[in-house]
């Protein structure tokens, strides 16, 4: 009889710690534009689906390449997005039978010579997918060996002082199962209902190289190449059409790290090419001129658009998505 309070006890508190930590989750955990997103994708059907980095999310507007292409689309690209990220949302994409025709991915080297770092970026496509077998193989391949802290209070990284004063609205919206875009804008940018990024202009002069270096093929990570092989298998064995792409950069940064670039173009270009995916560099020879690499055109040197160059770029990339239909 006292071996079976003491197993009630610890099961009742078990539950209770459990109870509170969710209830810490629902209050603290603010509401992103990636949980807007991820939902999008896993209640409609979209023809084309973009994956891929901050490049992606600021430089393609979904409503812009539709207007050339005729097929409907969503941006899922966020600063953050490993190759394994978007493995995984694939994945969650085609278990809730919302798989697109075709996904358009967007190469960013640094997501190749770097590993994930702890941070409330490890947990952000992860706090988002709802039960589901992705959900658990997510946990199972990336999340379980992250710090215990991230797992257990995964609003810890973000300002404390910042989500108390918005427990009432982040409460309210998830309580109400809202994902408008409205309350995502900021003095810099705005965040659309398509999943794109759109950034305000900025002034060039303010402009600099602080913390960007030369990429080289020797930093490449194995495991993240590995899962871009997955990707690319994924995608096959649905019957997915992948494309890559690298986007456009200021002319002055291509020039300042030409020959860490030139290398990754080749690499990837020679990589995508060896199974069978089209890759689109608007930075290479034959499609160099079809954008503007003028540094007024950006909103940093690490090549974040603006809005209106986002929307004229999104307009070539459609051209050529449809080139290679």
């Amino acid at each position: 009889m006292h071996n079976f309070k003491m197993i009630r006890r610890v099961i009742v508190t078990v539950l209770v710690l459990a109870a509170v930590l969710a209830g810490c989750d629902y209050a603290l955990y603010p509401c992103t534009f990636i949980r807007c997103d991820i939902h999008e994708v896993i209640t409609n059907t979209y023809d084309d689906v973009f994956l891929g980095t901050s490049h992606g999310k600021i430089n393609v507007d979904p409503e812009t390449v539709t207007a050339v292409t005729g097929r409907s689309g969503h941006n899922l690209c966020v600063g953050g997005e490993y190759p394994s990220d978007t493995y995984y949302l694939t994945k969650l994409m085609i278990e809730k039978g919302h798989t697109p025709s075709r996904i358009i991915y967007e190469v960013s080297p640094g997501y190749f010579v770097s590993e994930k770092e702890e941070g409330n970026n490890y947990l952000l496509f992860y706090h988002e997918f709802p039960l589901s077998r992705a959900k658990a193989a997510y946990f199972a391949d990336c999340i379980a060996d992250c710090n215990l802290r991230t797992m257990l209070f995964p609003w810890y990284e973000y300002s404390l002082s910042t989500e108390l004063r918005a427990v009432g609205d982040t409460v309210k919206r998830k309580w109400r199962r809202d994902y408008s875009a409205d309350s995502f804008e900021t003095d810099t940018q705005r965040y659309h209902a398509s999943g794109f990024v759109e950034r305000y202009p900025t002034d060039p002069a303010t402009f600099s190289f602080e913390g960007m270096s030369e990429y080289r093929i020797e930093d490449l990570v194995d495991e993240n190449l590995e899962d871009l092989d997955r990707l690319v298998k994924l995608c096959k064995d649905h019957g997915i059409t992948l494309v890559a792409f690298y986007s456009p950069l200021p002319a002055v940064t291509l020039r300042q790290f030409s020959a860490g670039y030139e290398a990754m173009w080749a690499y990837f270009d020679q990589w995508f090419t060896s199974r069978g995916v089209p890759f689109l560099n608007f930075n290479g020879m034959e499609l160099y001129g079809l954008t503007d690499h003028s540094v007024e055109r950006f909103t940093d040197l690490d090549g974040h658009m603006n809005g209106d160059a986002a929307r004229a770029f999104s307009t070539v990339l459609g051209q050529q998505l449809n080139g290679l239909l």
